[in-house]
């Protein structure tokens, strides 16, 4: 029998013996998908390349003009026949963050009610007044409703000796250890964790700093590449018939067609809420077949599609080590197979919980951008060979191994290392 004869011999003895016992090229259970073409945009997903990033500006509040007062404040004020006397000087306090010039006055906190107390006047109210109109309306009622000054006598002052604060909670699964110089820009009443996840801060914020880019900057900056593009923001307690009630979503990245999501009010962070940055743990893709059976996780700000994601784990694309066999050569140049497996099923689960199964072309996919598709988390990518890849692959592993045996008993071979010396 000629060496020919053995080949198509093996061949048929191959089909015969995957036919027989189930052979992954012949019974591919994913095999069936959906061509690529045939479905909608909106299953294919879009891609990350359309998104930018949002300005920082728009985390950040526009302060006010005027400080506005309320519960918290600690004033500094100055009031002959009051709480001074015109003959004595008058007190300077010195700000306890230090960060302030110091102010003249003795301290009076602004109460729950939005109220001062002065002795021998009535609870002023000076909740959402200025520091001008709380004077005016101490001043009035020294002056005009309980006369105890002469109008243009006596001096009366108010100044601002400690904002009120907003405690804030910053939770992160991207944080780094906090850095001296953020310690330094603001005040930090304490540090649990410290590590590169799970890391934890609560913040005390000034008003017209309270805002979100605030509590980044002071907890390391925006979230890192392990962290998804978005931040929570949770206020209040939460309420189990009400999920959706106090949770602000605050996206990084957004399409340009898609207007701002949040307003101003949204990123002004209030006494107790809570600033949360989430791991993108889940944004991972998973591969079998031929390709072995691996997890890899997705890079946030960029796409990958088919081709580059079999790419990550090496997966078998294109080999030209066929063309050493000039009888599969000629095979493959005569259309009866491929070396390279190229039947890709990309198994997606869509937000229904239903799961769709998509058939690529990996050969056309090289050529065209549209069948290499985009790689969304959680999708299975099944690498295998259709039944004429299959086949090649044999006769190249067939061919190499016959030659290989003939080599080695041919007499050459034998003769190799004899030396015909006495």
């Amino acid at each position: 029998m000629t060496p020919l004869s053995r080949h198509f011999l093996s061949l048929l003895l191959l089909v015969a013996a995957a036919l027989t016992t189930g052979c992954a090229a012949l019974t591919n259970p994913v095999a069936d998908g959906i061509p690529v073409r045939r479905l909608p945009e909106e299953i294919l997903g879009r891609p990350k390349s359309d998104y930018r990033p949002i300005p920082l500006t728009l985390l950040r509040i526009n302060t006010p003009k005027e400080y506005r007062l309320d519960k918290g404040d600690v004033l500094a004020i100055v009031a002959d026949e009051i709480l001074t006397k015109a003959d004595q000087p008058i007190p300077v306090q010195f700000t306890p963050s230090g960060d302030r010039p110091a102010v003249q006055g003795l301290p009076v906190p602004v109460q729950e009610d939005g109220t001062i107390q002065l002795p021998q006047l009535d609870p002023i109210v000076v909740k959402g007044m200025t520091l001008k109109e709380a004077r005016e309306a101490i001043l009035k009622q020294i002056v005009e409703e309980k006369k105890i000054l002469q109008p243009g006598k006596g001096r009366v002052s108010v100044e601002l000796l400690q904002p009120r604060r907003y405690r804030v909670l910053v939770v992160r699964e991207d944080a780094q250890p906090i850095q001296p110089q953020f310690a330094a820009a603001g005040p930090i009443a304490a540090v649990i964790g410290g590590t590169k996840r799970g890391a934890a801060f609560s913040l005390l914020l000034e008003p017209g700093r309270n805002d979100l880019l605030q509590a980044l900057t002071l907890t390391g900056g925006p979230p890192g590449l392990e962290a998804k593009n978005e931040i929570i923001i949770r206020r209040g307690t939460y309420d189990p018939d009400q999920p959706a009630k106090g949770f602000v979503r605050i996206p990084l990245r957004l399409p340009p067609d898609q207007p701002i999501p949040f307003t101003e009010e949204d990123i002004i962070l209030n006494d107790g809420d809570t600033v949360y940055i989430e791991a993108r743990d889940t944004e991972v893709y998973y591969v079998a077949g031929l390709a072995g059976a691996t997890q890899v996780p997705l890079p946030r700000d960029y796409d990958l599609r088919v081709i580059e994601a079999l790419a990550q784990v090496r997966a078998p694309l294109i080999n030209g080590s066929f063309s050493q066999n000039a009888f599969v050569a000629q095979a493959v140049q005569a259309g009866i197979g491929n070396p390279n497996p190229s039947l890709v099923t990309v198994i997606r689960r869509l937000p229904n919980g239903q799961q769709i199964r998509i058939r690529v072309d990996l050969n056309e996919a090289y050529r065209d951008s549209r069948e290499n598709i985009l790689i969304q988390p959680g999708d299975l990518i099944v690498l295998q060979e259709r039944p004429s890849e299959a086949l090649v692959r044999y006769l190249t592993q067939t061919l190499r191994l016959s030659t290989t045996w003939e080599l080695i008993r041919s007499p050459r071979f034998t003769q190799i290392g004899v030396s015909n010396n006495p």
